[in-house]
C-alpha cells in the first residue's frame, strides 16, 4: 500500500506537470470520491494497528501535496489567462468615451412647447383642466344645443347621460371665465377624444390648442393681428394668413383661418393641394350668449377664440403626409426629430 501512495503522488505530479494539464480531471481521478487514493484509504481496514498510523499519515502527505500542486498550477493557469486578455484588450485611455444613448422630445411635444412659448411671449397663460367633463362645460356653456350634431354619440365618447370624455379644451375657457374676471387671456392645450375611424388624418385621441382673450373693447382685429404674429412666429416671417367665414356655436362672426402654404409661397404645391393655402385652425369673437353664461357682462366687455390642432400643425411643420406615424413609436421615425 505504501508504494501504491508513492505511485499515486508521481503520477499525479507527473501530470500536472504538463502545460496542458486539466487540473479538474486530475483532481477527480486521484482525490475524488471514487478517486484512486480513496480506493486505497478504504482498504486500510485489512491493515495491522501498527501499519494504520503510517500508511495514513502518508496518504495525507500525498493528498495534501497534490491538492498544493492543482492550486499552484491553478493560480499559474489563472495569471496566464490574465497576462493574454490584458495583451489581447488593451484599452486606450486617451479616446474620447462613447455618448451615451439619451431620449428625445416627441414631434408633437416639441411643437406643443414651441407654440406656448409663441403665446406666452404675447402675455398669455397655460390654463388645464379635466379630460373626463361634464356635458354642461363641453356643450351647454358653449351655446351648443341639445339638438346640435356635435352632440352625437355617434360623435363624442359619453360616459353617462351628464359626463363624457372632452371633445375640445374649450370647456378650459368657460372655467377660467368662471373662476376669472376679466381681463383673461389664456390658452388650453391638451388630449380631446372623438369618435373617429383611424386614417391618415383622423385619430380618436389628439391634442388641440385653444386660446381665449376677454377683456374692453377686444375687436376681430386683435384676433387677426395675433394669429398673424403667431403664424410668422410658426413657419417663418413670409407667411401670410386669411379668414374664410365660418360657423361656430361659441363664436360670431366666426371663421376658419388660412396660412399661406410656407412650402412653395403661395404659388401652389402638392403640400397646399395646388391652392397656395393651407387651412390651420378656427377663430372668432366669443358669442354673448358664452360670456353670459359665464357671468361675464357681453356690453362690457368682448373677447375671441381660437382653437388648432397640434397633430396638424406638427405635420404641416414638419411635412408629415400620415398622423399615425406620430403614435406608433418607430425609434427609426421619431430619431429624425
Amino acid at each position: 500500500m505504501r508504494d501504491t501512495l508513492e505511485r499515486i503522488r508521481q503520477e499525479a505530479m507527473e501530470q500536472l506537470a504538463s502545460p496542458d494539464a486539466d487540473l479538474e480531471q486530475i483532481r477527480i481521478r486521484y482525490l475524488g470520491k471514487k478517486g484512486e487514493l480513496t480506493a486505497v484509504l478504504r482498504g486500510m481496514g485489512k491493515l495491522t494497528a501498527e501499519e494504520r498510523p503510517v500508511i495514513g499519515q502518508l496518504a495525507n502527505e500525498v493528498r495534501a501535496d497534490i491538492e498544493a500542486a492543482i492550486a499552484a498550477q491553478g493560480e499559474k493557469a489563472a495569471a496566464a489567462a490574465l497576462e493574454k486578455k490584458l495583451a489581447t484588450e488593451r484599452i486606450d485611455v486617451t479616446m474620447p468615451g462613447r455618448a451615451p444613448a439619451i431620449g428625445q422630445r416627441h414631434p408633437l411635444a416639441i411643437v406643443q412647447r414651441d407654440m406656448e412659448e409663441i403665446f406666452i411671449g404675447m402675455g398669455f397663460q397655460i390654463a388645464e383642466g379635466p379630460e373626463v367633463e361634464y356635458d354642461y362645460y363641453n356643450f351647454q356653456a358653449l351655446n351648443i344645443p341639445e339638438n346640435h350634431p356635435a352632440r352625437d354619440t355617434q360623435d363624442t365618447f359619453y360616459i353617462t347621460e351628464n359626463i363624457l370624455l372632452r371633445s375640445q379644451t374649450s370647456p378650459v375657457q368657460v372655467r377660467v371665465m368662471e373662476k376669472q374676471r376679466p381681463p383673461i387671456r389664456v390658452i388650453s392645450p391638451g388630449r380631446v377624444y372623438r369618435s373617429d375611424a383611424v386614417d391618415a388624418t383622423h385619430s380618436p385621441l389628439f391634442h388641440q390648442m385653444e386660446g381665449l382673450v376677454v377683456d374692453k373693447g377686444i375687436t376681430m382685429g386683435d384676433l387677426k393681428g395675433m394669429l398673424e404674429l403667431f403664424a410668422k412666429q410658426m413657419f417663418g416671417e413670409e407667411t401670410r394668413i386669411r379668414f374664410r367665414p365660418h360657423h361656430f356655436p361659441f363664436t360670431e362672426p366666426s371663421a376658419e383661418v388660412d396660412v399661406s402654404c410656407f412650402a412653395c409661397g403661395g404659388k401652389g404645391c402638392r403640400l397646399c393641394k395646388g391652392e397656395g393655402w393651407i387651412e390651420i385652425l378656427g377663430a372668432g369673437m366669443v358669442h354673448p350668449n358664452v360670456l353670459r353664461n359665464c357671468n361675464v357682462d357681453p356690453e362690457e366687455y368682448s373677447g375671441f377664440a381660437f382653437g388648432m390642432g397640434i397633430e396638424r400643425v406638427t405635420m404641416l411643420k414638419y411635412h408629415i403626409d400620415d398622423m399615425r406615424l406620430l403614435y406608433e413609436n418607430d425609434v427609426r421615425f421619431l430619431s429624425q426629430f
